[in-house]
């Protein structure tokens, strides 16, 4: 992992908005989207766009990015271009943990949710909080949204070198760990070449460009896109002329 990138722990703090972040949980998070029941009986005969809900943190919610531009709204195109069937819900919310993902979860789940990214554990990694509660938090959100038949996919992240080897090693173990464990798909570092560069970050050192989200977009939809279309064919009816 390039060392631009985990050199920048306090300044990095400060733009996550970590200190809002209790705040902000209790109403729907930014460029989120909210099932609303129907107004007339031709809603209501239209079945719902299934969801695909990407539950994260600042770099999901495009800090400092127009929302046009922020990595679930790079999802939603392509998708949309590829003949894929979902509503991409932009679950993001700047300064949460693990631990705010999961108890924001019930509210992230609402509605027809086919598949939920989860792309949280930077926040953990800054506040060097104990690695064992970011599994069991992480652990939690897959737990559940499986139990609901929901196909999760995991982003990694990686933890900065500050905190020493031994943290860096063990934060990272993390999410290949929790990938086999519940069978889910896994995308290695969400930031991949992204972090570190700087022509691809915002002047924090740490928030994606438009140009860097659109290399986040691609890092997740290499798994996205199969595991999206799995799911549509599992969906799709069957017979018919």
């Amino acid at each position: 992992m390039n060392q631009t990138w985990v050199a920048i722990v306090a300044l990095t703090a400060a733009a996550c908005g970590s200190g809002d972040a209790g705040q902000i949980r209790q109403q729907p998070p930014p460029g989120a989207t909210v099932a609303s029941p129907p107004r007339d009986t031709t809603a209501r005969s239209t079945p719902p766009v299934p969801r695909i809900v990407v539950l994260g943190d600042s770099l999901t919610a495009g800090l400092g990015l127009p929302a046009s531009q922020s990595y679930p709204t790079l999802l939603q195109q392509r998708l949309n271009d590829a003949g894929l069937r979902y509503e991409v819900v932009n679950a993001g919310v700047s300064g949460d943990t693990s631990a705010g993902g999961l108890s924001r979860l019930e509210w992230a789940l609402q509605g027809d949710v086919r598949i939920l990214i989860v792309a949280l554990g930077g926040n953990d990694a800054l506040r060097a909080l104990p690695v064992e509660e970011l599994k069991q938090n992480l652990a939690e959100i897959i737990e559940r949204a499986q139990a609901r038949g929901i196909t999760v996919i995991l982003a990694g992240m990686e933890a900065p070198t500050n905190w020493g080897r031994e943290y860096d090693l063990a934060f990272h173990k993390v999410y290949p760990a929790l990938a086999e464990e519940f069978h889910a798909p896994l995308i290695p570092f969400l930031l991949k070449d992204v972090a570190g560069i700087e022509p691809l970050n915002q002047s924090d050192g740490i928030h994606p460009t438009a140009a860097g989200a659109r290399i986040v977009a691609d890092n997740v939809w290499a798994i996205l896109r199969p595991t999206a279309e799995r799911a549509q064919q599992k969906r799709a009816p069957r017979g018919g002329s």
